[in-house]
């Protein structure tokens, strides 16, 4: 069990949702999802469609505290932090400053490394540098520097005679993209809530996806969920330790997740590297965190709620 959810003192949320980054339709759902835990938590709700008048609308919504159920750019990278602090609004999930680095996959590396925190291998290239040559020995992948859910990522597979025309496909040759290492294995993934760290999953993903994509992650089936993973004993526990000291590196609050490969199948030392932190983990049906809180005797509302409480602002 995480604890005693702590006493309601927030009356009014605003469960901000939707946006306009790649995951807006993800966003909408678990912002759905969100509001009706926190209506039957016994909060007065109001949703808010995020716009670019969204200072405008929480003036006149007049909020006690806002649920960040935005993913993707603007709502996941500091920005929309940053207008909830200077509005006084407080507001749940990390801050201007963790969010910031935990989105850009670069600097999250700069900052999760030296704390003892394995990372692959990397460089962060233009879309057009990433076109014209392989910018590492296959196999890589190639990502956004600054994007959540796997949108736009790209395996570039052994004997690949050069970078995939995909890559080009997917957005302007003057993006900056991460081309790293590719790891192999499984998927395992942990997440801190407060100061408590939770169980590891080991993820599966279905239906011939080649590793756990945006349709594994979001469409029903798309992936088999395995609580506890069935890994070694010492190999969960180095999970959770480096869950815990990659969100403490990088300053996270609230909720927030950290995913992980573990190759125990080649030749040599087993491999374990963590991919990425997500500081507005999905709360959607299907979504991780949720089924780690429940796994820890947490139901989801005693989850929003506890995210609600905890909101904050100036950490």
């Amino acid at each position: 069990m995480i604890g005693k959810a702590p006493e309601r003192t927030h009356g009014h949320v605003a469960v901000l949702m939707g946006g306009w980054s790649a995951e807006r339709e993800v966003s909408l759902r678990s912002g759905a999802a969100c509001a009706k835990a926190l209506e039957g938590e016994g909060y007065k709700v109001t949703t808010i469609d995020v716009g670019r008048d969204l200072a405008q609308r929480l003036k006149e919504v007049s909020p006690d505290v806002c649920f960040n159920a935005l993913h993707g750019r603007f709502g996941e990278d500091g920005c929309v932090q940053g207008l909830l602090e200077c509005l006084g609004i407080p507001y749940t999930h990390s801050g201007v400053l963790a969010s910031s680095l935990a989105m850009h996959k670069e600097r999250a590396k700069d900052v999760m490394g030296p704390a003892g925190v394995p990372v692959a291998d990397a460089e962060v290239v233009t879309r057009r540098d990433a076109m014209s040559r392989h910018v590492l020995a296959p196999p890589y992948v190639v990502k956004p520097v600054a994007e959540g859910s796997s949108v736009g990522v790209v395996i570039v597979e052994v004997g690949a005679n050069g970078p995939p025309a995909k890559i080009g496909e997917l957005g302007d040759p003057d993006d900056l993209l991460m081309v790293e290492r590719y790891i192999p294995g499984r998927e395992l993934t942990c997440a801190v809530i407060g100061d408590f760290v939770t169980d590891v999953i080991e993820i599966k993903p279905l239906k011939g996806l080649e590793f756990y994509d945006y349709e594994a992650k979001y469409a029903p089936g798309g992936s088999q969920h395995v609580l506890p993973a069935d890994i070694s004993p010492d190999v969960y526990q180095l999970v959770r330790k480096y869950t815990l000291a990659a969100c403490r590196a990088l300053g996270c609050r609230g909720a927030a997740r950290a995913d992980f490969r573990y190759d125990d199948t080649t030749d040599g030392a087993a491999e374990l590297i963590c991919l990425e932190v997500n500081t507005q983990p999905g709360m959607t049906e299907t979504s991780l965190v949720p089924e780690l809180a429940q796994y820890a005797g947490w139901s989801f509302g005693e989850l929003v709620r506890w995210l609600v409480e905890d909101a904050s602002c100036n950490r």
